[in-house]
């Protein structure tokens, strides 16, 4: 009967992404409540990531798992960053020259790792396509 029960389980947590999304997030709290069990200075959500990544690795959970649910966090991202949206609107000063400045860096900076990034992918291309 438990042997059924989980299978059941796994089926329906494999196509489920409400399920997921609470396996997910049943990880963090567990991670949170570890973190702060043992009194470690990390967050709990890098604590359960650490348990996922562990449980995937050893094969004890399927990818399956969590596939779905992590697929929707990924997409839905854009909404967990309107928090730091409503911050820069309490700071008028950002709509300024200030503002132009930061986003100046922003974008000289983004240019430069990504420039930065295909340089060194290409080098160790042709590296790797000399040494075939």
């Amino acid at each position: 009967m438990l042997r059924t029960g989980s299978v059941i389980f796994r089926k329906h947590c494999h196509t489920n992404v409400f399920t997921q999304i609470g396996l997910i997030m049943l990880f963090w709290l567990t991670g949170d409540a570890a973190v702060k069990a043992v009194g470690v200075n990390i967050p709990g959500s890098i604590a359960g990531l650490f348990l996922i990544v562990a449980l995937l690795t050893t094969k004890q959970m399927s990818v399956h798992s969590v596939r779905l649910g992590a697929r929707w966090f990924l997409g839905e991202m854009l909404l967990f960053f309107v928090p730091a949206v409503l911050v820069v609107l309490d700071h008028p000063e950002l709509f300024g020259i200030l503002g132009l400045k930061i986003f100046a860096v922003i974008l000289l900076s983004t240019a430069v790792v990504m420039t930065a990034t295909a340089v060194f992918v290409d080098v160790c291309y042709r590296y790797i396509g000399r040494r075939q």
